[in-house]
């Protein structure tokens, strides 16, 4: 079984969900619930740190297009910070940062949504 965690902070009004460990099939399911949460309680402003971030696969990133277009909708977004570059490498080569708002600190991402910049 994979190691993953999903922890919450919040900075202002951003929410941050720092991801930890290999994030595939398995435990794809616990960033689904972590989402869904924020977008339960009308947290919409999302960054997801990926510093600790080890693996992802294509289940984790089907995660990030099932929420995308409703967060999105209630005014808000999804910031990815701080991947590591194996990890950014399967972000890019699937065209994610066509898509989303990849930054490389988590500070840079908490200040877009600061400054008003949804998308």
């Amino acid at each position: 079984m994979s190691n993953f965690s999903v922890g919450f902070r919040s900075s202002g009004g951003v929410t941050i969900l720092d991801l930890n460990g290999e994030l595939d099939a398995h435990t794809a399911s616990e960033l689904e619930a972590a989402i869904q949460k924020c977008k339960d309680d009308k947290l919409v402003q999302i960054v997801v740190n990926g510093d600790q971030l080890k693996y992802i696969s294509s289940a984790g990133l089907g995660v990030f297009m099932a929420y995308i277009e409703e967060v999105r909708e209630l005014g808000g977004d999804i910031k990815i910070a701080s991947l590591q570059p194996k990890v950014f490498n399967v972000f890019d080569l699937l065209g994610f940062p066509l898509l989303f708002d990849i930054v490389d600190e988590e500070k840079e991402a908490v200040l877009k949504f600061e400054n008003g910049a949804s998308a």
